[in-house]
């Protein structure tokens, strides 16, 4: 008891690094260092920044500058073009998957689920592939990039599977290019290659890169930026069923050979149905496929509602509302990365190498933190007695979802008020509360600000 008292928080990690064989992964990839401290011993290293409560400047400058190594050592490790980052974040992502797949039932529920979120860089200048990019947030043009990431969830757990840091696909928005002197042959350029396609396309290569590699998952959550039918026969053709938020657009849909939008479809519905919270139809768009929409209505404002897609037919509408709640997980993800784990404002490189390596080493951070959070949070860890008697974790029930479905009313009026971020907000605490008591210590005052 004495021992483990005096170890350090950074030794604690490096046993979750060889329950998990991290620094074999690195290997398998290919990321390696000829000579000097080796590639493990550095992504440990800056796996660990984020809870030293200083960057890496400030480290440097501290009393353990001396059992550093020197800068250029961290530099060139995250400026490498040739490191497989990618391969690395789906054997990681896999690995952690695969354990928590071996704690729940095969009849339970696992999606896919896909966002995006803005990377502000707004006081850069001369980074590489730079561009003007929508923020949804603010409705605004910003400076930065937009971070498209893939998830999986079980409704419990949620693992970031991989992300594509896109600039912009117009010339005329791209205030950088990508640097004229790497090689084309290596993975740095085709990141940067990948950076300038269209958002549809790159999502559709990051379900097709994540089948590849191992992961299986019953649906596909999309919010309604990416609920778009050239996306969702893509997802089809891959044998994915679709669950998305629909916007009202000049869209049209076929319903006992009327071509309807969603508002003339909601006044259509049979009054005996208006006055219940969800209402369901089966329609066919444009391209001829069959989907199934659910209404949900506002209680307090009957007039607001919101459109739920699915392309699973079989599924109940308070099911589909239901799976479509777990997509609020990757909300969390974005805020804890963003406010603890420093994506985005760690590392304030110029080359576009460094942005994917270091938004790699933050997705590591998130993964290593979910895996000890799922092993002190679910029962069935602790051996054979407790996996046959112990219950599973808890699933994402309908009430739950409903709220999280409903708050978007707010966000549809207009009002960023705190109650519009409550549920996520909610959502963060319960995240947090779960969370391992050496982690929270590693945070100082660990609590949710809106």
């Amino acid at each position: 008891m004495v021992h483990h008292r005096s170890l350090s928080d950074q030794s604690h990690f490096s046993s979750v690094f060889t329950s998990l064989k991290i620094g074999k992964l690195l290997r398998d990839v290919g990321i390696r260092k000829s000579f000097g401290l080796s590639a493990l011993a550095v992504f440990q290293l800056l796996f660990s920044l984020a809870f030293e409560g200083k960057n890496w400047f400030r480290l440097l400058e501290s009393n353990r500058s001396a059992s550093l190594p020197g800068k250029d050592v961290v530099y060139r490790f995250l400026n490498h073009p040739g490191f497989a980052w990618r391969a690395f974040l789906h054997s990681l992502s896999l690995t952690v998957v695969r354990q928590f797949a071996a704690l729940t039932s095969a009849k339970r529920v696992k999606v896919f689920i896909i966002d995006d979120s803005t990377m502000q860089r707004n006081r850069s200048k001369k980074a590489e592939l730079l561009a003007r990019v929508f923020d949804h947030t603010t409705g605004r043009f910003t400076k930065g990039y937009t971070l498209l990431t893939l998830g999986w969830s079980d409704g419990f757990s949620f693992a970031p599977i991989d992300f594509v840091m896109l600039s912009s696909a117009k010339l005329v928005n791209r205030l950088n290019e990508m640097a004229t002197t790497i090689t084309k042959r290596c993975h740095g350029y085709k990141r940067r290659v990948e950076a300038l396609t269209r958002k549809p396309d790159a999502a559709l290569g990051l379900i097709r890169r994540a089948l590849r590699a191992g992961f299986h998952a019953d649906y596909v959550l999309i919010d309604s930026w990416f609920t778009q039918m050239p996306l969702i026969r893509g997802l089809s053709a891959e044998g994915l069923a679709t669950i998305g938020l629909v916007k009202e657009m000049k869209q049209r849909y076929v319903y006992e050979g009327q071509r309807l939008t969603l508002s003339e479809l909601y006044r259509i519905l049979p009054k005996n149905k208006r006055t219940s919270v969800w209402s369901s139809i089966v329609v066919q768009t444009s391209c001829g496929m069959l989907v199934r929409l659910v209404f949900v209505q506002n209680r307090n404002k009957r007039r607001e509602w919101l459109a739920v897609l699915s392309t699973d037919l079989a599924l109940e509408p308070n099911e589909i509302v239901r799976i479509y709640g777990m997509r609020w997980s990757i909300e969390t993800f974005f805020k804890v990365t963003k406010s603890y784990l420093k994506l985005g404002t760690e590392f304030q490189g110029r080359s576009f190498d460094m942005l994917i390596s270091h938004t790699t080493v933050v997705f590591s951070r998130y993964l290593v933190m979910e895996f000890e959070r799922r092993q002190t949070g679910d029962t069935r860890t602790l051996g054979g007695l407790f996996f046959l008697y112990a219950d599973e974790v808890r699933d994402l029930d309908y009430q739950t979802a409903l709220q999280q479905l409903m708050s978007l009313f707010l966000n549809m009026a207009g009002a960023m008020s705190k109650r519009s971020k409550q549920t996520v907000l909610c959502q963060f605490q319960q995240w947090l509360a779960d969370l391992p008591l050496y982690i929270k210590g590693l945070f100082g005052n660990l609590s949710c600000e809106s």
